[in-house]
């Protein structure tokens, strides 16, 4: 038996490893997670109880910004509007306690009406927290370290919007890539900077129709670099060289209104969504080829996002509407596998844990639905609170953020990792 017992005793022990390091996952370092992709093989209850509740707190100030997780800190941004202050917060994963929280003053400014002073969602990396916002007459991009502070902050100028902001930046390697797509008379730019220090690498100029508040993407090509993607009415989608901002490939004149839902890649493809009003225009499906080129590959006209972001699964992508009419299409070709509706309106991404889709309406309520070949509304859970913000999940916790509170859900099987810890 203790020739047996050694063994077994290492290969539990290596298989509890294992398991712990694949329930932590990768960090949730941008909006929407991994590369924006929004999905996690952590599983949740489809209809939540107060018993799958670990915590629930009450945030300092309002907004619609997703939270950002690096180990046991998720890092939240939110505005005291009564003092006009911006809030950066860290909280702890354990038990949701407030860490550190940091205000910057600001002045008021015309915006849409279901938009906040903080909309756009930080980056995060093992040494800092990227933080973007704007005002008329400066756009600022700012790092702080883990403890809250300072690491270096810049100004990239005025900013130019009907709408307000919500531009929100990733890291790719050792740059911060940012949008800055303005409205009518604006200057507009992608830029790159150099995430230790703040020093601006490279700008690349672009032309300027309406505010884009699409979060860039990675995109990895069979050969070759990585490229950053972003998209833009006036620009359409572009992929760029993230070390040195050149142009590799673009697809001009492919939108007719403004690129609110961030692209997101699957089997080869490049989706993304425009919008205006009420909601979403078309989606359109783009492969990017090796010699520089960029072809439509399909395009839907009907039921498609204005502000909620596809996903794309595998072989299949769901899309879900503003008005709540989610779809499940082939990938490869754009038809439809399964459409239904689901209830609520929405402005938040859907997710995928598991093999369910999860997404957040206006109200607070969430929703969960089958990722399978078939439609099924699987559960409903009202937060009774307000939310515009996208689901974030990392360490087997589900954290959702309302306007005023943050939720952390326990996944199926137990306490998050964290607990252990």
């Amino acid at each position: 038996m203790k020739c047996i017992s050694r063994p077994l005793t290492l290969f539990v022990g290596i298989s509890l490893f294992l398991a712990t390091a694949n329930a932590r996952g990768q960090e949730w370092i941008r909006f929407r997670g991994p590369n924006g992709s929004g999905i996690s093989e952590s599983t949740f209850p489809a209809k939540f109880t107060e018993h799958d509740i670990a915590w629930n707190v009450a945030l300092p100030g309002t907004g619609h910004s997703s939270p950002v997780i690096w180990g046991d800190k998720i890092f939240i941004t939110s505005t005291d509007e009564a003092l006009a202050h911006r809030i950066v917060a860290c909280l702890s994963a354990k038990d949701g306690s407030l860490l550190w929280k940091r205000e910057f003053p600001f002045g008021a400014y015309r915006k849409h009406g279901d938009n906040s002073y903080t909309s756009a969602t930080p980056a995060v990396d093992a040494d800092r927290v990227y933080v973007c916002w704007n005002a008329p007459e400066e756009f600022t991009l700012m790092a702080l370290d883990h403890k809250g502070a300072d690491a270096w902050k810049i100004d990239l100028g005025a900013f130019i919007s009907q709408h307000g902001g919500g531009n929100s930046p990733i890291v790719v390697g050792d740059v911060v890539v940012l949008g800055d797509d303005q409205e009518g008379a604006g200057s507009s730019f992608v830029f790159g900077v150099d995430r230790a220090t703040g020093k601006i690498i490279w700008k690349t100029p672009r032309k300027t129709a309406k505010f884009s508040a699409a979060t860039p993407v990675v995109f990895h090509p069979q050969s070759g670099p990585d490229q950053v993607v972003i998209t833009s009415q006036a620009e359409g989608m572009t992929g760029i060289d993230p070390k040195t901002g050149k142009v590799v490939w673009q697809a001009a004149g492919i939108f007719d209104s403004r690129t609110v839902g961030s692209p997101t890649v699957g089997d080869g493809l490049i989706f993304a969504t425009c919008g205006e009003g009420p909601g979403g225009h078309f989606l359109n499906a783009v492969r990017p080829g090796a010699d520089g080129s960029a072809k439509i590959a399909w395009k839907i006209r009907s039921e498609t996002p204005y502000v909620p972001t596809p996903l794309a699964r595998g072989d299949r992508l769901f899309y879900w509407s503003d008005r709540g009419m989610v779809t499940c299409a082939d990938a490869a070709t754009g038809k439809t596998i399964w459409q239904d509706h689901v209830p609520g309106s929405y402005y938040s991404s859907p997710v995928c844990a598991g093999e369910v889709l999860f997404n957040v309406t206006k109200k607070g309520e969430v929703v969960a639905i089958s990722a399978g070949e078939k439609f099924q509304l699987l559960g409903q859970t009202a937060l009774n609170d307000k939310c515009q913000a996208t689901i974030a999940i990392s360490g087997g916790r589900m954290y959702i953020r309302t306007l005023t509170h943050l939720f952390a859900i326990k996944g199926i099987g137990g306490q998050a990792m964290i607990d252990s810890n």
